[in-house]
């Protein structure tokens, strides 16, 4: 059986995530970002964060999407 766990994020989407992540905290702590806004991107930016570390969405699972270049 199949590792449904295999990484399936290149490093490219890899460090967009993260930088992504970076700006929504840091225009959470300049102020930019407050409230139910504030709470949503900063759970999406843990999520970015959390994906990254471990290489793989669970959201390209299901609809069979991988940015990781093949290894011949």
């Amino acid at each position: 059986m199949e590792n449904i766990m295999n990484m399936n994020m290149g490093l490219v989407d890899r460090i967009i995530r993260v930088a992504v992540a970076a700006l929504i905290g840091v225009l959470y702590f300049t102020g930019q970002i407050t409230g139910t806004a504030a709470i949503i991107l900063g759970v999406l930016a843990l999520v970015f964060v959390a994906t990254s570390l471990v290489g793989t969405c669970p959201l390209y699972l299901p609809l069979k999407i991988s940015s990781k270049k093949k290894t011949a």
